[in-house]
């Protein structure tokens, strides 16, 4: 299972939002897809129809009570995209998991050798606490929402530092498969000058696909819908579609879908 972390810590980047539509897009092309919602707001998990009664088993059971990975996978209305979601236990995880010795890898050792799916997607918190941490130990690759504007490249920065201090530490093979603009709006010039200046700094790594602001994404989450089932025309659906083609392309020949 190839296992990509979605992670950035600054809030408010189109995480969630990233990692709902990515999987569905990637579900439908035909691929097994696992959404895992490590956010203790469990955003990813509204935004896919899972209401909070519905979450028995969660990721903090996956994390903290040593649930195994089987437990608490649960379907989506998505064919071929399933999930595990989180609940608001999950934010007394960081706290609990201070004294234990594996505490970075957790997530690692309830991923190993599954075999029920062939990605996974990591919905990570706008923090670098011991969740994030958990999920850059577990991910074979980082994939950064990046939103346009001013402050974008610092704080993506400090996330590159993190990342090799993860590679130092827990992770030597974690890389980055890319990082995709979001909240592009063509209309603000300091949009295109952000963009301009991610592409200069990053080169090929920042994938050609842009997610534009687009009010069908903003209302996908309260129907507990992915925008490309409520909306598989609107802009912003068609922009996850593309990255998705992009995606796959970046993905390792020998382990992609046939």
């Amino acid at each position: 299972m190839i296992t990509i972390a979605i992670a950035n810590q600054k809030g408010g980047v189109g995480k969630t939002t990233t990692a709902i539509n990515i999987a569905t897009a990637m579900a439908a092309t035909g691929w097994k897809t696992l959404l895992i919602d490590l956010d203790p707001q469990g955003n990813a998990s509204t935004g896919m129809g899972v209401g909070s009664e519905e979450r028995a088993s969660s990721s903090y059971d996956l994390l903290v009570e040593d649930a195994t990975l089987e437990e608490c996978i649960q379907p989506t209305g998505i064919p071929g995209l399933d999930i595990v979601p989180a609940t608001v236990d999950l934010s007394g995880a960081e706290i609990e998991l201070v004294s234990v010795d594996d505490r970075t890898a957790r997530l690692t050792k309830a991923l190993a050798d599954h075999k029920g799916h062939e990605i996974a997607f990591i919905d990570c918190p706008p923090s670098l606490g011991l969740l994030t941490l958990n999920a850059l130990g577990a991910a074979d690759t980082l994939l950064v929402p990046l939103q346009c504007e001013f402050f974008a490249l610092e704080g993506l920065s400090q996330l590159l530092q993190t990342v090799e201090r993860v590679q130092q530490r827990f992770n030597p093979d974690l890389g980055i498969i890319g990082v995709v603009l979001t909240m592009f709006d063509r209309r603000n010039r300091l949009t295109d000058q952000v963009a301009d200046d991610v592409r200069s700094c990053l080169g090929p790594l920042v994938f050609e696909s842009v997610i534009p602001r687009n009010v069908r994404l903003s209302e996908a989450p309260s129907h507990g819908l992915p925008a490309l089932v409520y909306d598989h025309n609107c802009p912003g659906s068609r922009a996850y579609i593309a990255l998705a083609r992009e995606l796959i392309g970046r993905l390792p020949e020998t382990r992609k879908a046939a």
